[in-house]
């Protein structure tokens, strides 16, 4: 049951609140996938109703875009910590290639929200918005692909700028699709279960994921090297 809505009268009230929304919203993710989030559900959980929830946020997909840049923003630390390790900078690039694909793998492993969000960005989340909120999104998207790029060239300088925009470009939808692939609906499980032949269809995400990461870096240095 919803609480009696009381109006936010300063700045300070409207940002808490408006915390408060988007911190419900993130632990919600961590119970359902995404598809389950409902603004009727959240609206329940943070105690407001939904037209005042909605003072906040045009729509649960501009509450989710938002989730998914501070997720991102999270996983590119993660990530800049991970290469300082996971890569060995005495290694040719072909190997330093294979050491980041698999870095991006196992971070973005490690965060299936994150993965959950990417996989539902384009086909979902970017639907119900205003171009305001849409402009906000790929603003944030291209500063996030930023740090991206700068940390595959820091660890692969063989490859430029534009080859790390598309490997960071292709990661990330590489890591959606792959991750809607490696977790299939219940009638799929029962059928990879009851026929061996069909099993060997179904896809780990995090080797999948690597293994594709992998064959992509490779290309791009083949390309670059070779010119």
């Amino acid at each position: 049951m919803t609480t009696p809505f009381q109006r936010a009268r300063s700045e300070e009230q409207r940002a808490v609140r408006r915390q408060a929304i988007l911190d419900t919203a993130a632990a919600m993710l961590t119970e359902m996938p995404v598809a389950q989030v409902s603004l009727n559900e959240l609206s329940r959980r943070v105690g407001l109703a939904k037209s005042n929830v909605l003072r906040y946020f045009e729509s649960r997909e501009a509450v989710l875009l938002e989730l998914l840049d501070t997720a991102l923003r999270e996983w590119l630390d993660l990530l800049d910590g991970t290469l300082a390790t996971a890569v060995d900078t005495a290694g040719g690039p072909y190997e330093r290639g294979d050491q980041l694909a698999g870095a991006i793998a196992d971070t973005l492993s490690a965060r299936p929200v994150l993965c959950d969000l990417i996989s539902a960005q384009a086909a979902v989340l970017e639907r119900n918005i205003s171009p305001q909120i849409a402009a906000e999104c790929k603003h944030a998207t291209m500063a996030n692909v930023t740090v991206m790029i700068r940390l595959i060239r820091a660890h692969v300088p063989e490859l430029d700028e534009h080859d790390a925009m598309g490997c960071a470009a292709a990661a990330l939808m590489s890591a959606g699709a792959v991750w809607t692939h490696a977790r299939p609906s219940a009638a799929m499980l029962a059928a990879y279960e009851a026929d061996p032949a069909l099993a060997a269809m179904r896809l780990d995400f995090t080797t999948t994921l690597r293994e594709l990461l992998e064959v992509l870096i490779t290309g791009l240095l083949t390309r670059a090297l070779r010119c």
